[in-house]
């Protein structure tokens, strides 16, 4: 199984096929998840409807509206054609590319700014919708902040496009990230000098010294701060915000994790 395709959406993990592929015709009279991803997809598309698993008029004539929008045949039912067009943003970081470096770093930061590009954000409720299922393997909702989760897929997806084993297994929790990285002699405590960080970095929020509370990439560091492309955020900078932005932090209350040179 894989984290990114090719010719056809085949190989991908099941969860992940779950969220790009259309399971049936879906329409008018449908319920339950068909009938919700529906009606997510077309909230993250601009068109904001209730999302309550249930295709009735006011789906089937938004379908209608996004149909015509993107010349598409205007029948008010979601085949093929149309859940392309509808889940295109998420086929397009999931389509395997060739990468300008050979450096995992560098390879972690090319994904980071193609999923930045298409500005995921959750639909449906807090920690909830299509990206969190995806980052998150399925799992979606209150009990599931995502930033870790983000940060993981996308070295998984560097190390499938460079061939190469992950340099530590990913968890859906910054703590475990950081031990991991510990283990593995990749953990850079606060104080670390800009030329310490190249692109693709990956930073920790520190409450403690025991616990961190977030995680994004480093896109570039300056001498009194450093740029981000992180996960669930805002622009407040919450760990409980509800996309995928670009954003600027100091360096207090922040350790690293670096990745080997190659």
């Amino acid at each position: 199984m894989r984290y990114t395709y090719s010719e056809n959406t085949g190989p991908l993990f099941p969860w992940i096929r779950d969220e790009v592929e259309c399971p049936e015709l879906i329409k008018k009279g449908k319920r339950g998840m068909a009938a919700r991803r529906v009606q997510e997809w077309l909230c993250l598309n601009g068109l904001s409807l209730v999302i309550d698993e249930d295709y009735g008029p006011v789906t089937e004539t938004t379908v209608r509206e996004f149909q015509r929008a993107n010349n598409l045949v205007d029948d008010g039912e979601v085949g093929p054609i149309t859940w392309a067009v509808l889940v295109a943003d998420m086929l397009a970081v999931l389509k395997a590319t060739s990468n300008n470096s050979e450096k995992l770093s560098f390879a972690v930061l090319e994904r980071a700014r193609a999923h930045l590009a298409v500005h995921p954000v959750e639909t449906g409720g807090q920690n909830r919708g299509p990206w969190v299922r995806l980052y998150m393997k399925g799992h979606e909702g209150n009990a599931w902040p995502w930033c870790a989760g983000f940060v993981t897929f996308l070295m998984e997806q560097a190390c499938e496009l460079l061939d190469r084993r992950m340099p530590i297994s990913g968890s859906f929790s910054c703590d475990s990230l950081a031990a991991q990285a510990r283990a593995a002699g990749m953990f850079v405590e606060e104080g670390v000098p800009p030329e310490g960080l190249p692109p693709g970095t990956i930073f920790l929020n520190r409450r403690t010294s025991t616990d961190w509370t977030h995680t994004g990439f480093v896109h570039e560091a300056e001498e009194t701060l450093f740029h981000t492309i992180e996960g669930n955020t805002n622009d407040e900078g919450s760990r409980e915000g509800y996309e995928v932005c670009a954003r600027r932090r100091g360096y207090s209350g922040k350790d690293f994790i670096v990745f080997p040179t190659e």
